[in-house]
């Protein structure tokens, strides 16, 4: 077992739509500064930087760090998919806990293009190959953009197995705006309901677009530290990794099941690793930020990482068991629906919000005594990761 590693500062910027961002660079050094700051460090002391994004060149991470200064360190690029942002905070923790370095900096960014996520190379393989075979043989391929289809088709494997209602799905959305209204860094404030969410154009079955997070542009960064840096700087109770897994694709993403192909394995497995590490179960969580970027998803997500059993994810939404007064909060800032889902930025914001919420810094969707929090963000092709945060 290593070393205990602290979460010193924590920074994000407010996500905006394609088009009406400003630059990548600005964006990173804009979170950086934040994360610095409340850390109450000086770049200078920064050791190692992992830098997170999927749509850039080969070192936009250097140009990125090179906003808040130029100290020569190493700069390591990340690209890992929609999970990019949670595998450079996933690097920088295990450059605190093996001795390597004493203060790291994980920055995550990412500037859009409007519409849905498409192949950038026609000319080679494709990353996800595999998977889009396993749509092929189990639904087809279809009209719609890819991940929808993907998503989409693992809801209606779920509602075939289990017969649940399309509204379950747009309870999801309701939640997610109403969480976001009281978020002032979420893209979409305005709440929705049920009706109006399934009123929304058809994307893919049973998938309308309120039911789909947006492309994004936008920033954020997390300073880790060791013990020792934090006792120095008087960082006192600061927020700490308790434990993290990492998954990717097994040999049940490529059967026939949809369900299987967008990640339920990868996330059971992750979220079993994690509880095994950290000595505790799903029950003594208080609050959840994880990867919805489709409402199927997050229904899905409630049941791979031992939130509700199998088969039990609508009763769990209905019963309100998602959302404050219930068992656990998920997705309290409004999650990638409301906030928005700039790839490389979301894990790294998704740890932003936790920590804020184990500070009791989390303003009016503050959840009442939170003192262990949870987090899941995947990316196809594929990656899960999960970390558990805990305030003493």
């Amino acid at each position: 077992m290593g070393r205990r590693v602290n979460v010193a500062g924590v920074g994000m910027i407010k996500f905006a739509k394609p088009g009406a961002s400003e630059e990548y660079d600005v964006m990173a050094a804009k979170a950086g500064r934040a994360a610095l700051q409340d850390a109450g460090i000086r770049y200078e002391e920064i050791e190692q930087a992992f830098v997170g994004y999927v749509y850039g060149d080969s070192t936009c991470g250097q140009r990125a760090v090179y906003g808040l200064g130029l100290t020569g360190i190493p700069v390591i690029n990340v690209n890992n998919n929609c999970s990019t942002g949670s595998t450079a905070l996933y690097l920088a923790r295990q450059a605190i806990e093996g001795g390597l370095a004493e203060c790291v900096l994980a920055l995550g960014f990412e500037k859009m293009e409007k519409g849905a996520l498409g192949a950038k190379y026609d000319d080679r393989v494709n990353p996800v190959e595999r998977h889009v075979d396993v749509l092929n043989r189990t639904q087809g391929f279809a009209s719609g953009p890819l991940t929808a289809q993907m998503f989409g088709g693992a809801g209606r494997e779920y509602q075939w197995r289990y017969g649940t209602k399309r509204e379950t799905f747009a309870k999801i959305s309701e939640k997610a705006r109403k969480h976001a209204s009281k978020n002032p860094y979420a893209l979409f404030n305005q709440p929705l309901t049920v009706e109006e969410v399934l009123a929304s154009e058809e994307v893919f079955d049973p998938l309308t677009r309120y039911q789909c997070c947006p492309p994004t542009c936008g920033a954020a960064a997390v300073v880790l530290c060791s013990d020792e840096f934090a006792r120095k700087h008087g960082i006192s109770k600061p927020v700490y990794i308790a434990a993290q897994s990492m998954t990717t694709d097994l040999p049940s993403s490529f059967e026939e099941s949809m369900i299987k192909m967008v990640g339920f394995d990868m996330a059971a497995k992750a979220a079993k690793q994690l509880y095994e590490r950290a000595g505790i179960g799903p029950e003594d969580v208080d609050v959840v930020e994880l990867h919805d970027c489709f409402t199927a998803n997050e229904l899905l997500t409630y049941e791979a990482i031992g939130l509700c059993k199998e088969g039990e994810a609508e009763k769990f939404i209905w019963d309100g068991d998602n959302t404050y007064g219930g068992k656990f909060v998920t997705n309290p800032s409004g999650g990638l629906l409301s906030k928005g889902h700039p790839l490389g930025a979301t894990g790294l914001a998704q740890c932003t919000e936790l920590v804020w919420q184990l500070r009791g810094q989390a303003e009016q969707r503050q959840v009442e005594d939170a003192r262990i929090a949870l987090q899941h963000n995947l990316g196809l092709g594929g990656a899960c990761v999960m970390t558990l945060y805990r305030r003493d």
